[in-house]
């Protein structure tokens, strides 16, 4: 008889595996250390993986699970931020050595530069990055933070790291520079939303390997507003599917992340719904794998 672990994702349903046998492998990061409005993200991780065990194997397509999840412990984010920036790179790269696939929950948005530092360290050199987002996260800094939620993109894209960015509605002039300077392709909000966009088409020169960051409130408030920092006018819950599947159509999804979910108390269907879009994704990797 199965026995429920209450630490690993869909603990309800799945045994957790050996590591060497699941693609997927949840990494949860609670680090919350540079929000700028409301807080509560460092406890996204923790609600998610407990939310999933309501979840269903069958996402209504297929079943993600099939394919094997392994939750691992997390990572630990006590210290300065370059400190938790390497200990998220090192718990990537050791994913990566497997051959698997890193699925980050956050945690604030600054988590994103740590996984992709562990991308590079473990010797991958030909891959972009798809933001989905209300904030471009393209300062150089921000109140004199370097690994900052709203600067994670300018680290990405310093990196050399082509970036392609869905939803953003919030950016200063400084981020319009840093969108030029390193030639940021993005489609805004107020051209995907009003018109219903459900798919983009990316552009020839973008890498075949895609990580693909999901910051909860490029969602709209009305489908999601347990963030931080919501901004009106964002994407619905099946845009923004539609649009993951239209990237995972077209390129090798390498992994990706789902950050900014604060959870509200005593309001579980966002919590769910944080760990229902979670395995959708992984439904959708898993139907779309070359």
């Amino acid at each position: 008889m199965h026995q429920e672990d209450p630490n690993i994702f869909l603990g309800s349903e799945i045994e957790q595996p050996k590591p060497e046998d699941a693609l997927f492998h949840i990494l949860p990061i609670p680090y919350e250390e540079t929000v700028s409005y409301g807080g509560g993200t460092g406890k996204g991780p923790a609600s998610i993986i407990e939310a999933s065990h309501q979840l269903e194997t069958f996402d209504n397509f297929s079943s993600p699970c099939d394919l094997g999840i392994y939750t691992r412990d997390a990572v630990d984010v006590s210290g300065p931020a370059e400190q938790v920036m390497e200990n998220i790179a090192n718990a990537t790269r050791e994913i990566l050595t497997l051959g698997k696939m890193p699925v980050g929950i956050g945690g604030e948005h600054s988590v994103t530069w740590g996984i992709i530092k562990g991308y590079l360290d473990a010797g991958y050199t030909d891959f972009g990055v798809v933001q989905i987002d209300a904030h471009a996260d393209l300062r150089d800094r921000y109140e004199g933070q370097r690994h900052s939620h709203a600067s994670v993109m300018r680290l990405v894209c310093e990196a050399g790291v082509p970036l392609y960015q869905l939803g953003i509605r919030a950016y200063c002039e400084e981020e319009m520079d840093a969108r030029r300077e390193y030639n940021v392709r993005y489609m805004d909000a107020h051209q995907l939303v009003p018109n219903q966009v459900q798919s983009i088409q990316l552009p020839d020169d973008f890498p075949r390997q895609v990580f693909f960051t999901l910051d909860i409130d490029g969602m709209d408030p009305s489908v999601f507003p347990s963030t931080g920092t919501p901004v009106p006018g964002g994407l619905g819950w099946y845009q923004t599917l539609n649009l993951f599947e239209s990237v995972a159509k077209q390129r090798e999804i390498i992994g990706f992340d789902l950050l900014e979910f604060a959870p509200i108390e005593g309001f579980h269907a966002y919590e769910f719904g944080a760990a229902q879009l979670l395995y959708k994704l992984m439904g959708i990797v898993q139907r779309n794998r070359k």
